[in-house]
This record gives C-alpha cells, structure tokens and sequence, in this order.
C-alpha cells in the first residue's frame, strides 16, 4: 500500500506540472531581469493584490536578510504596487489576469515560475504580510542558515505562521507606507495550538492562535493552517500542493524530528492585522476568489464588526527569535 501511494502522488506531482504549464499562460511577463540571476543566489517568490502599501518594506525587509532576487506575480493590482515593483532592480515582474481561485490561489503561477527559475536555488515563498524569523536572523544572513541546511543535507526548513496583532482596535493606529509593521502589531498568541499529523503528506497540520479564538470559536477545526514549508533548495521536479503547507515529493514536508530532539525551525511573523485589514477583508469577500467561497473572509467581516480587538490578558509581545524559542514555537536545533 505504501507503494501504490507513492506512486500515486508521484502522478498528482506529474499533474500539477502540466496545471502549472497550462496556466502559466495566464501570465505575462511585465520586466524580466532573471537574466541577472547567478547560481547560488537566494530566492523570494510571492503573489500579490493591492498591496503598495506592504511591498516597500517587504522587500527591504528580505533584502537586509540577504535575498538575492525577487520573483513577484501582480494579481490584476489597481494601486501603485506593481509599478513600484517593476523599477525595482532586483525584481522580476508578471501580471497574472486569471482567476486567483482557479489558479488554486496562486500555487499554479508560483509552480510555473519556480519550475522555470529556480532548479538548485534556495528560494523563499511568502506572501507581502509574511516576515521570516530564523534562529540567528538578527547576527546572521539567510545564507548563513542555507550553508547549514546545504552542509546538513537538508532540503527544506519549516516555519509556523504566527498571527500578529496590536493591543486595542487594530483600526486605531494608521499603518504608514515603508513602515515595519511589527512596531504596530507587536502582540501574538503564545499558546493556544492544535497540531496533528497529516498521514498521507506527513506534514503537521497546526491551527490555533487568534484567528481560532476570535473569528472560528465555534468551528475551530475550520480555522487557517498555521504550517508552512517556505524555504526549500528546489528542484524542478517539485510542486507545492496547498499554498506552502504541502509540497511533493513528501519528505520536503518532515521538517520536524519524530525520533527524540528538534530539528531547527522557524516562524514567519504574520502582520495582516493593521489598519488596513478591514478594506482588504471586504474586497476579498466581494472577490469570492479564496478557499471555501471565501469562508475565512466572511468569518474576518463578522468578527470585525463584533470586536475589532484582538488582544487578550494572555497575549505576549514579540521581542526577537529567543523569545519564541523559549516559548517552544520555533527551534534552533543543532545549529549552533
């Protein structure tokens, strides 16, 4: 049986390569600088809407951790955003003008363009609201944590996704443009997690945080996954399944130890919960272009209206990457 399944998701990764193909010609390049790419160089792909506001410190914020080169999908923006993007020297461009929900929100795109980009590269998948915290990261560059998975023979490095917030409305302090939006959403969820095993793709599934307490109290089974996978040495021959919660081959998705001690993991610092939120919830519910006919958007616009607050005795506020180790949500491992 093991075999029979094995082969079997070695046919859905087959399938998902000619998804990807087919819908990569939704795509259309805006300015391509893969030109510059040097082998060995680390690499961010992330797909984005409306999101002018996000992107100047989302790029400086992975450029002071040392990524090389962006690879960035506009989804039909009417802001400023892709403009800013596209005079970017270090970033390459397409327009995506299909559906984000049949595109399987955005993973076809993504599939496409690492499958054509980044074969042998380090490369990094997070969205313009994710920041990625790794042991180390504040002496250490993200290639100092590469060398170490290279010279460790690990291909992939997990991080949880931990929801930030303010103390107070979270429409109380503007959110300004270039700003780091951590010094407005300080606050996080330091208990309150589920995890469990996902058999078939042997990642952990985890949900919990704010998101479960305060919008899907009554469903908490139905609250986002909290699991991601997004730094991985690529190879053309994967594909992410579900956004970067799975990924085949499965072994990239054990990037925890079942057998006694830790491997070494990290948090991707989740800032969607500014200012900013509630428009954005709106359009995304107007859009229906999200999982479940935009079920967690509409669980977002009630609980908005209800209590915009979503700070509690229990929240802790975010120091720096030892906290959190200390806390049990991420690891160092044997990294020393």
């Amino acid at each position: 049986m093991g075999a029979l399944t094995s082969y079997r998701l070695r046919l859905q990764r087959k399938r998902w390569h000619l998804r990807a193909r087919r819908k990569s010609r939704e795509l259309t390049s805006v300015i391509d600088r893969t030109d510059k790419i040097k082998p060995g160089d680390i690499l961010v792909f992330s797909t984005f809407r409306n999101e002018d506001i996000r992107l100047p410190y989302f790029l400086k914020y992975y450029r002071d951790l040392g990524a090389d080169h962006f690879i960035m999908i506009d989804n039909m923006s009417e802001d400023d955003g892709a403009d800013f993007v596209a005079n970017q020297p270090d970033v390459s461009l397409w327009r995506a003008n299909g559906s984000y929900r049949r595109s399987r929100f955005g993973v076809d795109w993504l599939n496409h363009l690492q499958r054509k980009y980044a074969d042998g590269h380090w490369t990094l998948v997070v969205d313009p609201d994710e920041f990625f915290v790794y042991p180390f990261c504040d002496t250490r560059p993200i290639r100092a944590l590469t060398d170490w998975l290279d010279a460790s023979d690990i291909r992939s490095f997990g991080a949880m996704l931990l929801d930030m917030y303010p103390k107070g409305r979270m429409d109380a302090v503007p959110y300004q443009r270039g700003q780091n939006p951590m010094e407005i959403a300080t606050w996080f969820d330091s208990g309150n997690y589920t995890i469990s095993k996902n058999h078939l793709y042997y990642n952990l599934w985890i949900q919990g945080g704010p998101r479960a307490r305060m919008f899907f109290r009554d469903e908490p089974w139905r609250a986002p996954a909290l699991n991601k996978t997004p730094l991985i040495k690529w190879d053309r021959r994967y594909a992410y399944v579900s956004s970067t919660h799975m990924v085949l081959p499965r072994g990239l998705n054990l990037v925890y130890d079942e057998w006694g001690g830790e491997k070494a993991s990290g948090i991707l610092l989740h800032a969607k919960f500014l200012d900013t939120f509630g428009e954005k919830a709106k359009e995304e519910l107007s859009r229906n272009e999200h999982y479940a006919n935009s079920h967690e958007y509409r669980a977002y616009a009630q609980g908005i209206a209800d209590h915009p607050d979503l700070w509690c005795k229990w929240s802790e506020k975010y120091i720096n990457w030892r906290q959190l180790e200390i806390l049990g949500l991420m690891s160092k491992g044997n990294w020393a």
